[in-house]
């Protein structure tokens, strides 16, 4: 029997990052997500919140503790496990997402901010978003320097 396991979520932080150390010395970190949806109750629109629990590994347990904050807006990717465990006689258990991918949203919190030699704020590096679809058609080139195909006009895609 096939399965597969993917989580998609985008929501705010419910808290601040706890970093920590295994004993081999890989970075986890434990974040709580608050993902929001809209539901209509008895003719009324209302938000309901979803507390998911997320785990980072590595260099990204380390970069969300370095960048993120309580309320800061991301984006994770994943797959889900359920721990179980017994805890004075009575067997628990809880699904968290494990990460695999985090992608920052949105405006930077306090935390990536840091003060310049002139006093001014500097929030920290930028995630550049580059687009691999499409081409402009004034005769730019693509990443490997080739001359960059012309769109052609929105009658003629063939979906």
């Amino acid at each position: 029997m096939a399965s597969y396991n993917r989580v998609v979520l985008m929501g705010n932080l419910t808290r601040d990052p706890e970093l920590r150390y295994i004993p081999s010395g890989t970075a986890v970190s434990e974040i709580g997500l608050a993902v929001n949806d809209r539901v209509k109750r008895n003719e009324q629109w209302v938000d309901e919140a979803t507390f998911v629990d997320v785990t980072l590994w590595g260099r990204t347990a380390e970069v969300a503790n370095e960048y993120l904050s309580k309320g800061s807006n991301v984006l994770i990717e994943g797959r889900l496990k359920l721990d179980m465990w017994e805890k004075e006689g009575q067997k628990r258990s809880k699904l968290r997402v494990v990460a695999d991918k985090m992608q920052m949203v949105g405006a930077r919190s306090g935390k990536a901010g840091r003060s310049t030699e002139d006093g001014s704020q500097n929030s920290g590096p930028r995630l550049a978003q580059e687009s691999t679809i499409g081409a402009e058609a004034d005769g730019s080139q693509d990443r490997l320097g080739e001359p960059a195909p012309a769109m052609p006009p929105s009658d003629e895609i063939p979906f």
